[in-house]
């Protein structure tokens, strides 16, 4: 999609959002809905509002909601944006401590009032954008209600929150609802239980995951890959410990600006404040520093699959896909700066390369930049910014690559070249990143000694292939648990149709685990059937189903995990079949 385009739909949703306010408001009363907020947002929309007691708004009143909302639709009414003065806004607002609220802060930064009317009666602060009317609202729906603390802080109210979405056109919309749907279906949490993957369990903690021996073996796999990846770009693997003394990340930076988000390590032998590590980066600048290094041993290559641990709200945790503990294929090269694109180039080739070997397609790239209007979130001056935000715009201009500026989403410490991806849903995420720091080897004092005899500071890129554990999480759904050969925990399994034929069926697990292919043998006092539907619903690849005639000929039976009936053969070209999907990564059977 199109820059324009999303515009054009944050607009849009936006617009939706005041027709759900207005509709509520029409419908109950201002005395029964309080309006507090309702952005736009990625996905759609939402408002929260505030009810006296004894008065609430449940999913069962959304049929007439979106009746009344398609009644203000259909009148086609202009939203229209005014400036007013700080006095006049508090005026039009009395009675609603929201709005107060907001005037508040708009007040106190000096920024100007607006409102939007839509039509003549409904009014609401806001910034916009918006489109024109209400009639080019084409397609809505209210999804779901929830409470939301006002302004997510918990010790504020409880407000009552309506998601919706909306779309240009019905159809796209349709698309939408149906990827709900499987989307829920998808649920990694929810598969990875099924699946006997992960687990999550409140006696270890929130946002803990645990892997499964099948989970592991997934796990080691995506991991495994991502070893290659480094070999093949240069990158030796490094074992670090999991906690720091705060110094480490004093000299970082991370103590000044990500210490709300770390977990705080007691020890009873020791005054000195530690923490578990949140990032590897302070750990490899400290690993550089061991050992003088020359302009010809640049550059330094090293990656890291430790486990790290952030300090995650709980509202925000989300099985792997926002954990509190997780590890990732982290990366750091430490160069000189006639070798800062090359270095780029390597990682860029092997990012596209992953990328389209795990299915991911359809994908963009995001040159994260600062935010100008708030300097204080970063590292470092804005001389040095500039310097690095124009060497990485040159490096992906050179690349020929297709770039999108996304200004407030730089790393504290340098701009960054991120990878979003759709998955099989359409749903875009966030996945490789490569990220170039001018800042972190100044503050820890690395050196190299130059061709002229003199010491300068490297550079230093931060990179990650396919990003943390989250990724697996994204797998998971991405292939709805029907994994790929080469990533299927189990990737065969064997069915005796009778128990005369279970010697028979132990000589082929003994051949394909001695093959390298990862086996179960079925041997439970239950018919084929029933087998067959374990198996599918374990998601396994392959079912090699043997009786009296595959013993017979010395063969096997194949079945495919959707049910496809793919022939008699034998277990040599079995083993031959699989080992070579395996080599070459396939996302075929």
């Amino acid at each position: 999609m199109r820059q324009k385009d999303k515009g054009f739909l944050f607009a849009l949703r936006h617009s939706a959002e005041h027709v759900l306010e207005q509709a509520m408001v029409e419908l109950y009363g201002v005395d029964k809905i309080i309006m507090a907020m309702g952005p736009a947002t990625k996905e759609g929309f939402y408002f929260d509002f505030d009810t006296p007691k004894g008065f609430s708004v449940s999913e069962n009143d959304f049929k007439k909601i979106e009746n009344r909302m398609k009644k203000i639709i259909a009148e086609d009414l202009p939203i229209v944006k005014e400036k007013i003065s700080i006095e006049k806004a508090r005026k039009l607002f009395s009675g609603n401590p929201y709005k107060q609220a907001w005037l508040d802060e708009i007040e106190a930064t000096g920024e100007k009032v607006t409102i939007y009317r839509t039509g003549k009666e409904f009014v609401d602060l806001c910034k916009g954008p918006h489109v024109g009317s209400t009639g080019e609202i084409k397609a809505f729906k209210l999804l779901s209600i929830a409470g939301a603390y006002w302004r997510g802080d918990e010790n504020n109210k409880m407000l009552t929150r309506i998601y919706g979405t909306a779309f240009p056109t019905k159809k796209a919309l349709d698309e939408y609802l149906y990827n709900l749907v499987e989307a829920k279906k998808r649920d990694h949490k929810k598969l990875a239980r099924e699946l006997d993957l992960i687990e999550f369990s409140e006696l270890v903690g929130s946002g803990l995951p645990m892997y499964t021996p099948k989970g592991h073996v997934l796990r080691e796999q995506v991991y495994n890959y991502s070893r290659e990846l480094n070999t093949k770009t240069g990158y030796q693997e490094t074992t670090l410990p999991n906690i720091n003394r705060a110094e480490l990340f004093k000299v970082s930076g991370h103590y000044e600006k990500y210490r709300d988000d770390m977990f705080r390590v007691v020890s009873r032998h020791s005054k000195d404040e530690y923490f578990l590590k949140p990032m590897n980066c302070p750990q490899h600048c400290a690993l550089f520093m061991r050992k003088a290094f020359s302009y010809r041993d640049m550059p330094v290559r090293y990656s890291a699959f430790s486990m790290l641990y952030r300090d995650e709200q709980p509202g925000e945790i989300n099985g792997i896909l926002r954990s509190r503990s997780f590890a990732q294929d982290d990366g750091h090269c430490f160069c000189r700066p006639d070798q800062v694109e090359q270095e780029f180039t390597k990682v860029l080739d092997v990012v596209s390369e992953a990328l389209v070997t795990y299915g991911f397609q359809d994908y963009w790239a995001r040159l994260s930049l600062r935010d100008p209007e708030k300097p204080e979130k970063y590292l470092g001056n804005n001389k040095v910014w500039k310097k690095a935000e124009r060497e990485l715009e040159n490096i992906a201009r050179n690349y020929n690559m297709k770039f999108v500026e996304a200004p407030g989403e730089a790393a504290i410490y340098g701009p960054k070249i991120d990878f979003m991806a759709k998955d099989s849903l359409s749903r875009e995420w966030q996945i490789s990143t490569v990220q170039l720091d001018m800042i972190m080897p100044e503050r820890f004092g690395l050196t190299y000694t130059a061709k002229d005899g003199g010491k300068r500071t490297p550079l230093m890129i931060h990179r990650a292939i396919i990003g943390s554990e989250r990724f697996i999480g994204i797998l998971i759904e991405h292939f709805e648990g029907k994994f790929p050969v080469w990533l299927s925990p189990v990737q065969a399994v064997i069915l005796p149709i009778t128990d005369r034929n279970l010697s028979y069926a132990k000589s082929i697990n003994d051949q394909l685990t001695n093959a390298g292919i990862r086996v179960e043998l079925n041997h439970k006092p239950a018919t084929l059937g029933a087998k067959v539907q374990e198996a599918q619903s374990q998601k396994i690849p392959y079912m090699l189903i043997v009786g009296d005639k595959e013993e017979s000929e010395g063969g096997i039976a194949l079945r495919l995990r959707d049910g496809m009936d793919a022939g008699q053969m034998s277990t040599g070209e079995f083993i031959e079949k699989v080992a070579g999907l395996v080599e070459g990564k396939s996302l075929e059977l």
